[in-house]
């Protein structure tokens, strides 16, 4: 007997948003590593909002948008506009951040008030820290061997927003640039003022960027500090020393790094951090390289290079998965905050699969 093509919509329904998502769905472990670390921050969250304040709508939970802002990372969510949508029709997502089904989705907008809000206290930063905290009770980080290297982050501008800063050319029309010469002291983007012209390597074009460094623990490679800095020709190897100085252990640590950081400064600078340098030797260097054979000649020192390769899974899942590719924000505080989160969601991926195994 054919049944009918009929649609009735009950009046009153009592299934949960639970009942819809599979016991053994991916998300599951993430969402509940998630509302711990934010349980946590319980007190961040307070300050962020003034107490003696009274009247008023109440704002969006904190706890729901950082929620929401991490979907858009796991499921590479194009805008904000794009993941309210989802969250409004998407009964998984309604269920990961936390609203009931007759729960009204914010305005996209909600974000870009929150953002600055979310600058000032270093949410994004401490949530990295929570994930951070909860991989070492998980005996997951080593805290011994690392590694380091940076990235590339292109910058939401293009070439006809680099202008003389001199305002010399500014009858010139913006895509009249061919044949000039540019340089980041005497031009600047109009667009993002703190993105820089750089190229990584040589042979090809330079291009608006910033710089997103990270210092991953050997053993399992989570991500254990992140900086984004200006793109600049040393900026790799002063945020490695920066990340260095924060780690501050007491005990001798090793950090594996790739040629660019092989230079007699940078390696000065770990050994008066405590740190043994396992860095990749540049003999094509003028003078030589900065690493002697009383290093390599150790067979952990093989194990680093060994081991520095995977930093690259990280950046390359942030660029594929996470958006990083071409980045959708402007000015340095909130390119880093965009990284932080990545790099954070990154982490919480890969300590759900090293559970998993």
């Amino acid at each position: 007997m054919r049944g009918g093509d009929n649609y009735t919509e009950n009046l009153f329904s009592v299934v949960r948003l639970e009942d819809f998502v599979p016991s053994n769905h991916p998300l599951r472990p993430l969402r509940t590593w998630i509302n711990e670390a934010l349980q946590r921050m319980d007190p961040l969250f307070s300050q962020m909002y003034d107490t003696g304040l009274q009247g008023g709508r109440p704002s969006i939970a904190p706890e729901k948008l950082l929620r929401a802002m991490l979907l858009q990372v796991f499921y590479s969510i194009r805008s904000e506009r794009q993941l309210v949508e989802q969250i409004s029709y998407n009964l998984l997502f309604r269920w990961f951040v936390g609203l009931s089904i007759d729960d009204k989705v914010w305005n996209h907008s909600v974000f870009s008030k929150n953002r600055d809000r979310m600058l000032e206290h270093d949410v994004v930063t401490a949530f990295f820290n929570q994930v951070v905290e909860m991989a070492e009770q998980m005996d997951l980080l080593s805290g011994d061997h690392f590694s380091v290297d940076g990235t590339l982050l292109k910058a939401w501008a293009g070439h006809k927003s680099v202008r003389r800063k001199d305002g010399s050319d500014d009858d010139r029309p913006p895509d009249d640039w061919h044949g000039e010469k540019r340089s980041n002291t005497t031009h600047g983007s109009t667009t993002d003022p703190e993105s820089r012209l750089y190229k990584k390597t040589r042979g090809t074009a330079a291009e608006l960027a910033y710089l997103g460094h990270a210092l991953t623990d050997n053993r399992h490679s989570l991500i254990v500090n992140v900086r984004t800095t200006q793109a600049t020709g040393t900026a790799e190897r002063d945020a490695a020393a920066a990340m260095l100085t924060d780690l501050a252990k007491s005990k001798r640590v090793t950090l594996a790094a790739d040629k660019g950081y092989d230079t007699r400064g940078f390696v000065k600078t770990c050994r008066e951090l405590g740190v043994t340098p396992h860095v990749a030797q540049n003999t094509r260097r003028t003078g030589g390289s900065a690493i002697d054979g009383r290093t390599v000649r150790h067979t952990g020192y093989e194990i680093s290079m060994r081991k520095r390769k995977r930093i690259e899974q990280c950046f390359g899942w942030g660029k594929t998965i996470g958006g990083l590719r071409q980045l959708m924000a402007r000015g340095l505080n909130r390119v880093d905050q965009r990284f932080t989160l990545t790099m954070a969601a990154y982490n919480l991926v890969r300590i759900r699969t090293l559970v998993a195994t």
